[in-house]
């Protein structure tokens, strides 16, 4: 048997009496040669060393713009069999809101999915864990108050947001409001914002997108990037509102910015879970237990 300080221990097969070990897939061994993401710098937190690359980023985009497109055909598939024409979802406001909120829920089943049988069978490594879901290190903090500290953090950004939103007039009606004119669509959209969409949201962006992007540009500049990723893939809920758009830009930032000093999806998640229901539970107050909503447009 030979070593080399740049190659791995080789063998004679021919002298050797140990089992030839099976090959790779090559879906794998691309994955964990130079050259598929660079070489993995073994100084790199560990966070960051993910077998995928930017190709698997633009599949998983593609994947979800097919997947919006399949998702839409069935949905409107079901609602003609329930008797709802795609006429009336187009008209009819609540239908309409029904059918966008259900649409949304099951992409988020659909990209969680193939994420998960991506990681399973062509990585060969456990989904969560694999998608940056570590246990969060407190150190001497007792960890039910570092869970707390970042539950309050996401309520106490929520209160800044809103204050500072609030300061900036706005009289373009955004598309987001459409959702919170009916005691359904409202519900709904509470209902994902608090217990998908953060699941979903942080997987994507801070598990998947984030050690890619950090791995090429650097920590800190993947923080502004994937936190501004974030942000604008909202703009289309919040169009008409450049203020409400940026400040969830600078939302992004944070959440990012919990994961790479805390090296797990947990910390961002906790902010975002925390952060999206603190607002709906300011919406929940001032609509009066959902018994007063803004006039319909």
């Amino acid at each position: 048997m030979t070593f080399d300080d740049n190659n791995p221990p080789q063998s004679d097969p021919a002298s050797s009496s140990e089992p030839t070990p099976e090959p790779l897939s090559p879906r794998l061994e691309a994955s964990i040669t130079p050259g598929y993401l660079g070489p993995i710098d073994p100084l790199l937190p560990e966070d960051l060393r993910v077998p995928w690359g930017w190709m698997d980023l633009l599949f998983l985009v593609a994947v979800a713009i097919s997947g919006t497109f399949v998702v839409s055909l069935l949905l409107i598939k079901g609602f003609a069999i329930a008797g709802v024409s795609f006429r009336q979802v187009q008209d009819v406001a609540g239908d309409r809101n029904l059918f966008l909120i259900l649409n949304q829920a099951l992409l988020s089943v659909v990209l969680l999915a193939y994420l998960a049988t991506q990681m399973r069978h062509s990585f060969r490594k456990p989904f969560w864990r694999t998608v940056g879901w570590r246990n969060l290190e407190t150190g001497h903090t007792p960890r039910a108050a570092a869970y707390l500290g970042l539950i309050f953090s996401g309520c106490m950004l929520a209160i800044l947001v809103t204050i500072s939103s609030s300061a900036f007039k706005n009289n373009a009606k955004m598309p987001i409001e459409q959702f919170f004119q009916d005691r359904r669509s409202a519900l709904l959209l509470m209902s994902l914002g608090v217990l998908l969409a953060p699941v979903l949201e942080e997987t994507i962006f801070r598990g998947y997108i984030y050690p890619v992007v950090a791995r090429s540009f650097g920590i800190n500049a993947s923080v502004l990037i994937t936190g501004t990723l974030f942000g604008l893939l909202h703009a289309s809920q919040l169009w008409g509102g450049w203020a409400q758009i940026a400040l969830l830009v600078v939302v992004g930032i944070v959440f990012t910015l919990a994961r790479a000093r805390t090296h797990t999806v947990v910390a961002s998640y906790l902010l975002h879970v925390s952060y999206n229901s603190f607002l709906f539970l300011g919406f929940l107050v001032a609509s009066h237990g959902f018994r007063h909503f803004p006039a319909a447009p």
